[in-house]
């Protein structure tokens, strides 16, 4: 009876007990989570803190022609087609003139190529030495009393490394007149074909593994593939794409059976082939989250759609493929965000780490703004990498700007399922 008596308390001992180690674990768990949050949190303002930090400062500039001299005390930017072009014929040579004549009438060019012919050709400006955001605010007198020192011929000027003139000039061996334009082209050129070949292809091949495969090994075989394939490094991609794209379909990436190819991307390296391995890459990624987000959608709808006599693709296409629409789009978000930092894969495909010349097509030479910061990282100037540090803003708002469309069209399938 005493035994009988005492194994209720003794069950509720263990029942507090137990409550009371479940309880420790959930606080210990909550911290760990906090604190892994906040240790993101810090590297991320780190890292923002960093690329601010480079990509702002005091500039130490000399010149071969001071700006002022040619314009009279005007600003140099401020100057008509007519007065740029009499800079260039008085002091440019005949032999300089003619060779730049050649490759475009300098008749025909803009004012702003005007100008940037003016500052490379005769003004020259060098950067002789840089300075931080936080060194050029708190070290500001400091600063100006070394540049009297040691380089008295330079002007010193605070200047934003991001700026309307780096988006709008394309690449150059020289900082001082270096740009993105070229690399941000390429990129968005590579994105557009990397989701119109992806996304589709990926969306269909979900719906097939979930609405008609049936469960047999082989079938499963093929979804077991799918899953490592997300985990592949992406150089693998790279070399597949340098297989098949660059050298087996050589004749179709670079134009040739089109009749568009351009002399100098006759070999495949070209922006459709970039596109196309950077779409197999984040294609395993576009199947598994849409595979996910059609599964969710509930059975219940399904049966409803049959009991009113509609086929299973029209099913599919008018109740499934709706309701599953924001999650599939959110997984195409986090694929294209992968794709769009990926330089690796690129790489080997035949990216340019140098190029001029703005991408006009699918068969244009190319290069992407994860490349460009790569070579500018890897440069020995220090000018080089406040350059790649004003690139990398540029490329966080382009990467921010093409999730914010996705997230819009989201929500937009959204209210159209709860309307």
């Amino acid at each position: 009876m005493a035994h009988l008596s005492s194994s209720p308390t003794f069950a509720k001992q263990d029942f507090a007990e137990e409550l009371s180690r479940r309880h420790r674990t959930a606080r210990t768990m909550a911290v760990i989570f906090q604190a892994s949050t906040i240790v993101g949190i810090i590297v991320l303002l780190t890292l923002m803190y960093n690329i601010i930090n480079s990509s702002f400062g005091l500039v130490a500039w000399q010149y071969r022609v001071p700006p002022e001299t040619l314009a009279a005390g005007a600003p140099l930017e401020e100057l008509p087609r007519e007065e740029l072009l009499r800079i260039l014929e008085e002091r440019v040579s005949a032999n300089v003139l003619r060779r730049l004549d050649r490759e475009k009438p300098l008749t025909a060019r803009s004012e702003q190529e005007l100008y940037a012919l003016v500052m490379e050709r005769v003004v020259q400006p060098k950067i002789v030495k840089t300075w931080s955001l936080v060194d050029s605010i708190f070290r500001r007198q400091e600063i100006i009393q070394e540049v009297a020192r040691d380089y008295p011929d330079a002007y010193l000027r605070f200047r934003s490394w991001l700026n309307a003139r780096f988006l709008t000039s394309p690449q150059s061996s020289r900082p001082e007149l270096a740009g993105v334009r070229t690399a941000i082209l390429g990129s968005l050129w590579t994105v557009l074909i990397t989701i119109i070949f992806a996304f589709p292809l990926g969306v269909g091949a979900a719906i097939y593994l979930e609405e008609y495969a049936s469960d047999n090994w082989l079938n499963r075989i093929i979804q077991t593939n799918i899953n490592n394939l997300a985990g592949v490094p992406s150089i693998i991609y790279g070399m597949l794409g340098l297989a098949i794209f660059v050298r087996a379909m050589e004749p179709i990436t670079s134009g040739i059976w089109f009749g568009a190819a351009e002399p100098a991307t006759a070999n495949g390296r070209t922006v459709l082939s970039a596109g196309l391995t950077l779409g197999l890459l984040v294609l395993p990624l576009i199947i598994i989250n849409a595979q996910e987000a059609i599964r969710a959608v509930p059975n219940s709808l399904r049966q409803a759609s049959y009991g009113l006599g509609a086929t299973k693709w029209q099913t599919i296409w008018y109740h499934v493929l709706p309701n599953a629409l924001p999650g599939i789009l959110t997984g195409t978000i986090l694929s294209i965000s992968r794709a769009i930092g990926e330089t690796a894969p690129l790489v080997v495909v035949g990216a340019s780490t140098f190029i001029t010349i703005d991408p006009s097509g699918p068969f244009s030479k190319f290069t992407t703004l994860p490349i460009q910061i790569y070579q500018w990282t890897s440069r020995p100037q220090d000018e080089f990498r406040n350059l790649a540090a004003a690139a990398s803003i540029v490329l966080m708002i382009l990467l921010l700007s093409l999730n914010a469309s996705a997230v819009l069209l989201r929500q937009r399938a959204r209210r159209r399922i709860r309307g």
